[in-house]
């Protein structure tokens, strides 16, 4: 059983598996698995160029960022588990658990965070109820949302970046998808607020 399963290998996906990971070492996360299907042909990245991005070398490629993102979350935490070259077709719900049916496989989770493109493309199934006109997005673009509070669509499913309801800025969709991860370590935490920093040592 896995304890959350990311769906989507863009910023918000990626963050959110990454600072995930970062607090799988902390007592209150002992025995938690998470997971990423990090599928990414429909990403915004693919054609992005940064220049505005603090902290990004301008003329950064989004295409680069998916690829390094990927190894990023790989080198620093590997026992997140990445799921590659699969395709999310449906979501259901049983009981307090989550079955996850890709075009190759089952998943079963605990929790959900869905982190896919927000064009009105996106086609999972189990998720129809949810779907409404992006409230950030010209309506000529046809963009969605998935109807939420503050990221949790109900019980134990969440959705991050411009999924959300989000603009379509990289460092939004980014800090989106660390906001929903703080969230569940939050929850793993016993609802004590918590986040995961690193920090230099000072002799």
């Amino acid at each position: 059983m896995i304890d959350t399963l990311i769906i989507g290998g863009g910023a918000a996906g990626l963050s959110c598996a990454l600072v995930l990971g970062s607090g799988l070492q902390k007592p209150f996360a002992k025995g938690k698995q998470v997971a990423i299907i990090t599928h990414q042909k429909t990403s915004h990245l693919q054609n992005a160029l940064f220049n505005n991005v603090l902290g990004l070398k301008p003329g950064t490629l989004g295409s680069d960022l998916l690829v390094q993102g990927k190894q990023q979350l790989n080198d620093l935490y590997p026992e997140v588990l990445q799921i590659e070259n699969e395709k999310v077709i449906k979501i259901v719900k049983q009981n307090n658990d989550f079955t996850i049916i890709t075009n190759k496989s089952e998943y079963k989770c605990k929790r959900v965070v869905v982190a896919v493109g927000y064009t009105s493309l996106m086609s999972i199934e189990g998720l129809e109820s949810y779907i409404k006109p992006h409230p950030r997005a010209a309506i000529s673009k046809d963009r969605i949302w998935l109807e939420n509070t503050d990221h949790l669509i109900e019980k134990n499913l969440y959705v991050a970046g411009t999924l959300a309801g989000w603009r379509s800025q990289f460092a939004i969709a980014s800090g989106s998808g660390a906001h929903v991860a703080t969230d569940i370590l939050t929850l793993w935490n016993n609802g004590k607020h918590t986040k995961v920093h690193d920090k230099t040592v000072i002799a």
